[in-house]
Order: structure tokens, then C-alpha cells, then sequence
């Protein structure tokens, strides 16, 4: 092996695997105390277990959404309460999960009024069924370059295309902000683009 080849650092593309089988409440909990890596996820939702590795497409896109998001928040006068992916865990809701970013706007409640969610790859378990649990009032995914919207009504969710909680956010143009190849470049024309 070539000293090049020996120093060449790589990157982990998010990969997620649902592990076989139905497991109680406190065979997760055994599961979940043998896991030792900071960079595995583990969710657990009425009965099956799912692992994801966190690549660096996925953080990338969490941060940028985050920080316009809260860009946003700052320059039209919302108080928020950022809490990342703080988990969501009750053995009585048969749920435990970690958004990848969730905010509570105004002030702190029972459970955070947004949650967002970066999907790179197929294959979770029910992305929706697991909010609800929690009551978040709406929910959006990052999948394919853009945003879906998911809006709480009536123990179930509606798909939205304009969110409910920050009605004056245009959410094309936040997503072609994101996709924008400089953070600067996003940063500048996101609050160009607010403040017209």
C-alpha cells in the first residue's frame, strides 16, 4: 500500500438496516446500552429496531437547513428554542427516536413544535407514525433535494405546501437556498430573498 493510499481519509455514506424480528421494550433498551458509537442512530417504534449511520451528505444538508431555518427565525422576530435531535423516548408510546433538528417556537412546551428530517436513503421505518407519538405539530423531510411538509391535524398527518407554523417562509426558495454550492452565497440571497 502506497503512503498516499494509507493516509486518504473517507467519508460513510448513511446506510440504515431495520433489524429482523419484533423486540420488547426491554430487549431495545439491552440493545441500545451495547451501542457505542456517537455516529449510529437507533430508533425503536412499536416493536422493530432500526440502526442508520449518519454520512456527511446527511449533516451537511442538517446544518445548512438549521441555519437558514434559524437565520429566519432571527431576522423576522420568532423566539425559538433550538434542541437538535434531542431524543423523543417513552416506553408508553412504544417510541424512541432523534429528529435531526426540532425547535420550539416561543416558548418550551410538552414536545417541540418542528421537527425536520434529512433522508438520504429509502428504507425507514414509518417516517410520520413516530411524531405523531409525540404530538409534534409539523414535521418536514428533506428527500430528492426538497422539502415535504407535514402538518398535525386530528391525530394524523396532512401533507402541507406552505408551513402552518411560519406561513411568510417561501419553502422553494429556502430549499434552493440549501442547495446552493456556498454557505455565504445561500446566507446572502435567503436574506435578500426574506427581506423583500
Amino acid at each position: 500500500m502506497t503512503p498516499q493510499l494509507a493516509n486518504k481519509a473517507t467519508t460513510l455514506k448513511e446506510q440504515q438496516f431495520i433489524l429482523p424480528g419484533y423486540y420488547t421494550w426491554e430487549e431495545f433498551e439491552k440493545i441500545e446500552a451495547l451501542m457505542t458509537s456517537p455516529s449510529l442512530r437507533i430508533t425503536y417504534l412499536d416493536g422493530y429496531i432500526q440502526f442508520m449511520t449518519l454520512g456527511e451528505e446527511h449533516e451537511m444538508l442538517k446544518t445548512i437547513i438549521g441555519f437558514l431555518l434559524e437565520l429566519y427565525l432571527c431576522e423576522m422576530g420568532i423566539n425559538f428554542i433550538p434542541v437538535g435531535s434531542a431524543t423523543r423516548r417513552s416506553q408508553e408510546k412504544g417510541a424512541s427516536f432523534e429528529p435531526d433538528e426540532s425547535y420550539y417556537l416561543g416558548q418550551k412546551k410538552e414536545n417541540p413544535d418542528l421537527a425536520i428530517e434529512i433522508n438520504i436513503t429509502s428504507g425507514s421505518i414509518d417516517k410520520l407514525e413516530k411524531y405523531k407519538r409525540f404530538q409534534i405539530t409539523e414535521v418536514w423531510f428533506w428527500e430528492n433535494n426538497q422539502l415535504s411538509l407535514y402538518r398535525l391535524r386530528d391525530d394524523n398527518y396532512e401533507q402541507i405546501f406552505r408551513s402552518e407554523l411560519l406561513p411568510e417562509l417561501n419553502v422553494n426558495f429556502f430549499a434552493t437556498c440549501v442547495l446552493m454550492p456556498s454557505i455565504l452565497e445561500a446566507r446572502t440571497e435567503f436574506i435578500k430573498g426574506i427581506r423583500k
